[in-house]
């Protein structure tokens, strides 16, 4: 399947699996505006992982639609966006879709439960446990072959995976300047 063009991309995956610093860099080589997923959960959300309680899906449509209209504006803004969002599942993946109101492309980071759960345990986030990593894979279905989506191994240094996402998306080379 050939990528259709878009131009928010949203770089997704379980807890730990490294988001927010992959998206980040492809931000960097972009020059374009990055939107952490964190940053726009409520509170309720917050309290509810810190304390170990997975969220359910009336938790998450809220939270979904501030990200993807915020993800709109900043493409609005600058022509490119990049956010990092968990959009575990394909509904999820739908509902940003239908809230962004424009094509998005998914940059899927995929990793082992036991790799992601040695990452999770190896540092400390805000709100989100270790222990819910268990149920992040519960709840994760990985894009389908019909999605706007690629694949990158977590096994991968960062910049690698960064390097080979832009190089996915050549519509946006425009937004590129020199080094």
């Amino acid at each position: 399947m050939s990528l259709q063009p878009a131009r928010i991309l949203i770089v997704m995956g379980v807890s730990s699996s490294g988001k927010t610093v992959t998206g980040k860099a492809i931000a960097r080589r972009l020059h374009a505006p990055f939107l952490d997923g964190d940053d726009y959960h409520p509170d309720s959300n917050k309290q509810k992982m810190h304390a170990g309680i997975p969220l359910d899906d009336n938790d998450r449509w809220p939270w979904l639609s501030a990200l993807a209209k915020a993800l709109h504006e900043a493409a609005e803004q600058k022509g490119v966006a990049v956010g990092a969002c968990s959009a575990l599942k394909r509904s999820y993946r739908d509902y940003l879709l239908k809230e962004a109101g424009e094509p998005i492309l998914f940059v899927y980071l995929e990793g082992s439960q036991k790799l992601i759960e040695e990452r999770a345990s190896a540092r400390h986030h805000e709100f989100m446990p270790s222990s819910l990593v268990g149920s992040q894979f519960e709840t994760l279905e990985v894009p389908g072959a019909d999605e706007n989506a690629i694949s990158e191994p977590v096994t991968l240094p960062v910049e690698t995976i960064a390097e080979r996402v832009v190089k996915a998306v050549p519509h946006l080379k425009s937004f590129r300047r020199k080094q």
